[in-house]
């Protein structure tokens, strides 16, 4: 009967293994492989190669087609010494991966070399616990949601969507959520904003959603603006340094006005509007997609627009675009996926039917074309009434 020793030697002869200095002359070549560490989360987290990721060796199988989803990409693994990245490079080859190499003498031969290696920062325990969920997905992991934990998102609005929209984002871990409100909660909000209850009727939203997304997650930072979006305050908010903006404003003015300052900053807008049984989703990603006046150059007279408050809204509505709204601000935090700038996501819940438009950036747009009109704040009131504006 073979020994270990016997059968790691076996293995190792029909694998492809490289040294530390073959190993580091490939990373720092002009196409790297995918780096990959297979050891365990504890050694994982008191350092590691450079620029590698983290598929434990007893996961290996199971995660690596999620990692690296094309088999002919060229993957270095490495273990402490060699010994589980040499079994997990053949366990690759009977996957059918093309191109795998096991580094010899692993992360303990790179160290006693001295190159470059980092200590990564980590989740402790109750994270770890609370996002387990996130850190079993390749797209996100440890990694992703420390960046959530970074992410700080703007939410316009604690009403219909900003309600759902917050409580995902803060039980996803978003960092520092701010949010701009200055309505107070009102028995008829209840039917649909699940962010406030009736012990809290007459509260500031802001405060009351406060309320409800630390009582959520206490991890997150809650940053309230009890004041209405207008021209002379919304550079002072955009300037706490938001990576992305959640749009539940329920009036143009304030859609327009958000827009410009977008634009203006360089910050994406996941937008959201519902009537009735009708929702709207896309994101606005400033001079690389349409922006919101790509869409609507003008407004619409306000009796073809009229408000939840006039026409009304099924309460379970917001939910879902608020929903889908948390769901673009997520991708962009992390960087991943296909967001819908360029695209108008449509939803009948009569009919449960989601269509897609397609949207283009208008060179001619007055504010994100090629020769933009509109460079400061106009009144945008007087805009939106069909009456002529100014600075």
């Amino acid at each position: 009967m073979a020994s270990y020793r016997d059968l790691l030697q076996q293995v190792k002869a029909e694998i492809d293994e490289v040294d530390v200095p073959r190993a580091r002359e490939i990373l720092d070549g002009a196409a790297p492989p995918l780096l990959v560490d297979v050891r365990e989360l504890d050694e994982w987290t008191e350092g590691r190669i450079p620029g590698a990721i983290h598929v434990p060796r007893g996961f290996l199988e199971s995660r690596i087609e999620q990692a690296a989803p094309d088999k002919a990409q060229p993957i270095l693994l490495y273990c402490a010494g060699g010994a589980r990245s040499a079994f997990a490079a053949k366990s690759l080859g009977e996957l059918g991966y093309e191109n795998v190499t096991s580094l010899a003498g692993g992360y303990t031969d790179w160290k006693r070399s001295g190159l470059p290696t980092e200590l990564p920062r980590s989740l402790d325990a109750a994270k770890r616990e609370r996002y387990s969920r996130h850190l079993l997905i390749p797209e996100v992991g440890e990694e992703g949601q420390l960046k959530l934990l970074d992410s700080r998102i703007l939410l316009i609005g604690a009403g219909g969507l900003g309600s759902p929209a917050s409580l995902y984002l803060a039980a996803a871990g978003v960092g520092r959520l701010g949010i701009v409100d200055d309505d107070r909660v009102d028995a008829s909000n209840l039917q649909r904003q699940i962010a406030h209850s009736t012990e809290r009727l007459g509260d500031w939203k802001a405060d009351s959603a406060k309320r409800t997304i630390e009582a959520l997650n206490p991890d997150v930072e809650v940053i309230t603006y009890r004041e209405r979006l207008t021209s002379e305050n919304v550079d002072r908010i955009l300037a706490d340094g938001w990576d992305v903006i959640v749009d539940g404003a329920d009036n143009f003015p304030t859609r327009y006005l958000l827009n410009d300052a977008a634009v203006w900053h360089d910050i994406p807008i996941v937008h959201g509007s519902i009537y009735r049984f009708e929702g709207q989703v896309t994101v606005f990603k400033p001079h690389e997609g349409p922006c919101y006046r790509c869409l609507f150059p003008q407004p619409p007279p306000p009796e073809l627009a009229p408000s939840c408050a006039e026409g009304g809204v099924l309460g379970v509505l917001p939910g879902i675009v608020g929903s889908l709204q948390a769901s673009e601000a997520l991708k962009l935090a992390l960087g991943i996926g296909e967001s819908l700038s360029g695209r108008l996501l449509l939803f009948d819940a009569l009919a449960t039917e989601f269509n897609e438009v397609t949207l283009r950036r208008d060179p001619d747009c007055p504010v994100c074309g090629e020769h933009p009109t509109i460079t400061e704040y106009i009144d945008y009131v007087e805009f939106c009434s069909g009456r002529p504006t100014h600075a």
